[in-house]
């Protein structure tokens, strides 16, 4: 009897428990928006959440840790966009187990893991494994025996299935400098059933070649070396272990399929796809590649949009309105011409709801924007698709092969084409779109062009100043193995001595006065910016007042380091000293009320507008909060009006704040929001509030007020758009409420004085002026019309005849457009045939012109819209209408008489004979 095939989940679950079982900690996966690195558009590896800890700049509670990381490669060097769906194994979302050791286990054990997973557990069959080593092509690196003979001392292994090869395939490296070292990958010989190349000539099937045969399964990456230059490494003081594993890839082996996508994980959502085009099997398998992206591109919006990231214009928001626009024109090819992308993320909800609880909590969330980037998008799809075929048949004709990237923005711009599907479509002419001219002319559109994600500072290139300056303290016994004591929420002030003092990134003995520097204490009760809330100012004072510094702000530089960047205002202080750090109480309240301000809107912003309305990003300052959330459409004036009434009712409702720490499993587990985009540690504090029935619970490292009576009022000031998708909110309280509330009665009270009225009256008093001053409006108009009559009455006696035609051209004093275009009706009323007339006029210092050519002369040649251009020609303007009637402006009123001189002589010019 055949065994049964273990399911995608059991295999993930397998590889965790093995790895729980030798001691590692099971760390849930990050975010798809990195914690707090703005140096990546997704989180694309699973080493992404340890990035900080091989730096340098964090530390963990554990030294071994497992996990399955979701991953989306769409951008930069690791880029599969174009493959996916053409292929079996490319995605743009996929899953990276891994096992990660901080300066504990090595390669031995690392090696010695993944062979009993591979083979004891999952029963992989040990002659078909084979695993690559480094040896430097350019012989400076020494090459990795060690993980050659630990790989040879493995029960089963085949000693000649170890391979070297240089520093393409087996060096790994994070950035031009910092942590680097060998790897050592797994391949898997499927067989030559998986070759597809057999029929090529001359072609051998092997490791690293470039047929199917043999599949990579698991990199185990050995952080040995830190690179300072491209020539000169130095070994690490502690050595780490960062392996991954694809899941995908590893579930087809497991389950025997030669496809991801026929996996549990993907099959079913191919399935849920034929079931609604009602294909035939056979119709399936000949339409593969729409199949293939619709679940690749569903769950990819699944989980982007379950993590906050919104269909919408820039950065990660256009990614997902990308792929789900992708993924409804692939659609259209298979014969789905209403949305339905939303029925197969409900697959995806149900696989994978159970690991990732994130989806069924935002599955109204997930389900709703789906199908809401879908309609958007049918509504314009076809004119921009007729639009993109009329351009690529003209690239034809002229014999050209590349769609030039301004015409493939315009399409972006107008019909929200994204360019992946303009590139999709051009291929399928096989042509080819511009994407650097693309990129140009999309930041010419924008502020920020979706690649400006990709951009920014690396970050920790003064962070072995620290580490050193960090060991140097411990060695001391100024500090402890955790580094400084942060505590930003008991006290506010400090003391200590000056531990150190750094100056342009070197650390000096004395600094002087005016000079810049970074203050470094045993502990510290400044809060240093995260979470959106800014970091705390003050001051660092000698005990006897011989010297000060102004804190100007906060930063951690390194894993236990806390620094205090300020100025010398005072004195010279230096290390060793005895210091007081205080923060600035005020400031430090204001900031308070404004943060759990934010809780409060953000609850009520989630009640009246529904749980989509997550926040996408904040800033905390002491004179004002600014949120900014998940919402299609502008809010209303009454729904806003209703959102700050909620958030004031809690504010007079005094609840008191609920602040512990624990589990972050345990408070995601419980409902806590966690913000997408923030970093948070194994240990969470949260934030209740409301009582026995709490209305906001959220993760938060931030400063809050004990109650929320402490706010005083709430009033927000503005709404608007950040991007589509994405509005902002900005409010103020406390202080700057009460300044605001205050100026806005001056205001109120000194207009309803100079009006005669009292603020209750004032609208009624306002619209009745207004109404009497549009009575008076009125009846200046008609005064103004009669003089105006009566001038053009007189006028006609001007009349001028040019060649059998009569001819009027002059100006009427303060006529605006309206006035001249009736005078005009009245000449052509007079003359109706054998009449031509300009009239102009000067209001508020601008100069207008009106031009008509009777109909029986059009014939013979004029045309008004060419005569008001004429005329207009002097005044510096131009102008436009229909032959019969035209219209001009200009900016040179003092030229108006000049211009209307122009008329005969054009009119002469212009007539036959």
């Amino acid at each position: 009897m055949e065994s049964k095939k273990p399911t995608g989940a059991e295999i993930r679950q397998t590889f965790i428990e093995f790895f729980v079982e030798h001691g590692h900690t099971f760390v849930p996966s990050a975010s798809l928006v990195p914690g707090g690195d703005q140096t990546l558009l997704f989180t694309n590896a699973g080493m992404v959440q340890f990035k900080d800890v091989f730096l340098g700049i964090d530390k963990r509670p554990y030294k071994r840790a497992t996990d399955s990381q979701k991953c989306m490669r769409v951008a930069g060097k690791h880029n599969d966009l174009e493959d996916v769906g053409r292929d079996n194994i490319h995605h743009t979302f996929f899953e990276m187990l891994g096992n990660w050791s901080f300066g504990d286990y090595y390669k031995k054990e690392a090696i010695t893991w993944a062979w009993q997973l591979l083979t004891d557990l999952w029963k992989l069959p040990k002659e078909n494994l084979w695993a690559t080593v480094f040896r430097d092509e350019h012989g400076h690196i020494p090459q990795d025996d060690e993980a050659a003979e630990a790989w040879k001392q493995m029960p089963g292994f085949k000693p000649g299935h170890v391979l070297y090869f240089g520093r393409k395939d087996n060096f790994w490296e994070m950035a031009e400098t910092g942590p680097c070292g060998p790897c050592s990958e797994i391949h898997l010989d499927r067989g030559i059933n998986y070759c597809d190349k057999q029929n090529i000539p001359g072609h051998i099937c092997q490791v690293n070649g470039d047929c199917l045969r043999f599949l990579e399964l698991w990199n185990l990456v050995f952080i040995q070396y830190n690179r300072l230059s491209p020539t000169q490494l130095e070994p690490l003081p502690a050595k780490h272990v960062d392996t991954g594993m694809g899941f995908e890839r590893i579930v087809s082996v497991l389950q025997d399929v030669d496809s991801n996508y026929r996996t549990d994980l993907l099959w079913s959502l191919i399935l849920k796809t034929q079931k609604l085009t009602g294909h035939s099997d056979v119709q399936r398998e000949a339409h593969l590649t729409p199949y293939r992206v619709i679940a690749d591109h569903a769950r990819a919006a699944t989980f982007l949009i379950a993590d906050g990231v919104v269909p919408g214009n820039l950065g990660r928001n256009y990614v997902t309105r990308m792929i789900i626009r992708r993924a409804y024109r692939f659609g259209g090819k298979i014969g789905l011409v209403e949305p339905f992308l939303a029925k197969v993320a409900e697959i995806v909800i149900q696989n994978y709801g159970d690991f990732y609880p994130e989806l069924i909590r935002n599955r109204t969330s997930i389900l709703n924007s789906i199908t809401h980037e879908e309609e958007q998008f049918q509504r314009t799809l076809d004119r921009a698709t007729m639009q993109l075929e009329a351009l690529l048949d003209e690239l034809n004709k002229s014999g050209q092969k590349i769609l030039p990237g301004i015409q493939a923005a315009d399409l972006y711009t107008t019909y929200g084409m994204p360019f992946e599907i303009t590139r999709d479509i051009a291929k399928e002419h096989g042509l080819d779109v511009d994407e650097v001219g693309f990129t140009s002319a999309m930041k010419k559109h924008t502020q920020k062009s979706r690649t400006n994600w990709l951009k920014g500072d690396q970050g920790g290139e003064d962070v072995e100043v620290y580490r050193h300056l960090f060991e140097e303290l411990q060695m001391n016994g100024d500090l402890s193995e955790n580094g400084v004591a942060y505590d930003p929420y008991n006290r506010l002030e400090v003391s200590g001595k000056l531990l150190a003092l750094i100056r342009n990134g070197v650390p000096i003995q004395t600094a002087k006065p005016d000079d810049e520097i970074e203050v470094i204490l045993p502990e510290t009760c400044f809060y240093v910016e995260s979470g959106g809330q800014v970091s705390d100012t003050g001051k660092i004072w000698s005990a006897d007042g011989s010297w000060i510094i102004e804190i100007q702000g906060m930063r951690k530089p390194a894993a236990g380091m806390v620094v205090h960047m300020g100025k010398v205002i005072k004195g010279e202080p230096k290390v060793g000293d005895g210091a007081i750090a205080s923060v600035d109480a005020q400031r430090r309240r204001d900031i308070m009320r404004n943060h759990t301000a934010t809780h409060l809107l953000h609850a009520e912003l989630r009640r009246v507008l529904g749980d989509h309305a997550r926040q996408a990003g904040s800033l905390v300052a002491p004179d004002r909060l600014r949120f900014d959330f998940n919402h299609p459409e502008a809010v209303t004036k009454e729904l806003l009006s209703e959102i700050e009434a909620g958030v004031n009712r809690h504010i007079l409702g005094d609840y008191p704040l609920k602040i512990t720490t624990k589990p972050y499993q345990q408070a995601v587990s419980e409902g806590a929001m966690a913000l997408f985009g923030e970093k948070y540690g194994e240990t969470v504090r949260t934030i209740t509030i409301g009582g026995d029935k709490p209305f906001s619970y959220e993760l938060c490292g931030g400063t809050h007020v004990s109650e929320t009576g402490d706010i005083g009022v709430c009033i927000i000031t503005s709404e608007g758009s950040v991007a589509v998708g994405i509005r902002r909110i900005e409010a103020v309280t406390g202080k700057k409420a009460y300044e605001l509330i205050k100026n806005r009665f001056d205001i109120l009270n000194r207009t309803s004085s100079l009006l005669g009225s009292t603020p209750e009256l004032l609208p009624e008093k306002v619209t009745n002026l207004l109404d009497e001053l549009s009575t008076s409006r009125k009846q200046t108009s008609n005064l103004r019309q009669g003089q105006v009559l009566i001038e053009f009455t007189q006028k006609l006696h001007q009349i001028k005849v040019v060649k059998g035609i009569n001819v009027l051209s002059s100006k009427l004093n303060e006529a605006d457009s309206e006035t001249l275009r009736q005078m005009v009706d009245r000449y052509r009323q007079q003359y109706p045939s054998k009449g031509v007339v300009v009239l102009g006029s000067v209001r508020d210092g601008r100069p207008a012109i009106v031009a008509s050519i009777t109909e029986d002369l059009i014939s013979q040649g004029l045309n008004a819209i060419e005569l008001v251009k004429f005329v207009a020609a002097p005044l510096g303007g131009g102008g436009g209408g229909k032959p019969t009637l035209a219209q001009a402006g200009g900016k040179d009123a003092t030229k108006l008489d000049v211009a209307l001189d122009r008329v005969e002589a054009w009119v002469m010019e212009h007539l036959p004979g």
